[in-house]
């Protein structure tokens, strides 16, 4: 069978499809080069995606803090995995009695989630909160403030169970006899895999990048630091090296290779996300593509 030839709107769509994605990779790419280039090379010719010398000595630096940065990571890595897990279950729990269009007072809790992604209490009051709480210096400081419950997700995900799943479903549940929660666990949640593994996507990021609960939160347990936190560290006892008056500290903090060394910690805290993203692309797609009512 003779294939058709590609027209001339599927030859400009592939041409800036793959302008797009050139322009996403190629930072990245710059971004790893950059992190084993030769500072000298580094500090003299600028960032170059084929750098003059090659140099694995900021790479080297980081290895020098091996076990802390496995047990870093191993506290992202608990950290995000729990926290998404609990993100998405309370921000589904709320996003469906908020999507049923005859819940008594539905407008109104909608109003309330909506009014939380306007206004918060500021820095202060959140502090003082969770601190009553006892989380202070425990891995609970990691995981609660902040990012347990987002009302971004919960309206995501109450949006998309209102136009993307049939009420029409929820009926015929109701009339064989399911109750609330069996309706949640055998409708809800297969139709809104999509929308929870976008959202759970967003909130995972969130827990994996942050270091603000460590920094305010953990004052005497450095060890519980997760690898953003001891990466901004080492950047911030880099920037002490070479800014320090003492003649002896700043003869140390010249060997080092600082530039790439803050170029190899952006790469090593970005990697795992690079490399688990793609295993999670392909439920984006399909919010459009499910229904279960069929003539």
């Amino acid at each position: 069978m003779k294939e058709k030839p590609f027209s001339k709107y599927q030859i400009l769509s592939n041409g800036i499809m793959i302008l797009w994605t050139l322009l996403i990779v190629l930072p990245f790419i710059l971004l790893f080069m950059s992190s084993i280039t030769d500072e000298n090379t580094l500090v003299a010719n600028g960032y170059s995606f084929l750098p003059e010398k090659f140099s694995g000595a900021a790479y080297g630096y980081i290895l020098k803090s091996g076990a802390k940065i496995l047990k870093a990571y191993g506290i992202s890595i608990l950290v995000t995995a729990v926290g998404t897990l609990v993100n998405v279950l309370l921000s589904a729990l709320m996003a469906y009695p908020l999507s049923v269009r005859n819940l008594p007072g539905r407008k109104a809790l909608n109003f309330f989630v909506f009014f939380t992604m306007l206004f918060n209490g500021g820095i202060v009051p959140s502090y003082l909160m969770w601190t009553s709480f006892g989380i202070k210096d425990t891995i609970f400081a990691q995981l609660l403030p902040n990012f347990l419950v987002s009302a971004w997700n919960v309206m995501m995900i109450r949006t998309f169970f209102t136009t993307s799943i049939p009420e029409s479903l929820y009926e015929a549940a109701e009339i064989d006899g399911a109750t609330q929660l069996q309706i949640f666990k055998s409708i809800v949640i297969p139709l809104g895999k999509p929308i929870l593994v976008t959202m759970g996507t967003f909130a995972g990021l969130t827990y994996w990048n942050d270091w603000t609960n460590g920094l305010y939160y953990l004052v005497k347990r450095q060890n519980l630091y997760n690898v953003q936190n001891l990466l901004n560290q080492m950047v911030s006892n880099i920037q002490y090296l070479a800014t320090s008056s003492n003649s002896n500290v700043t003869a140390a903090s010249s060997a080092l290779p600082s530039t790439a060394i803050q170029m190899a910690i952006a790469f090593v805290a970005i990697l795992p996300i690079m490399l688990i993203f793609p295993f999670f692309q392909k439920y984006y797609s399909k919010g459009l593509t499910l229904g279960g009512v069929k003539g």
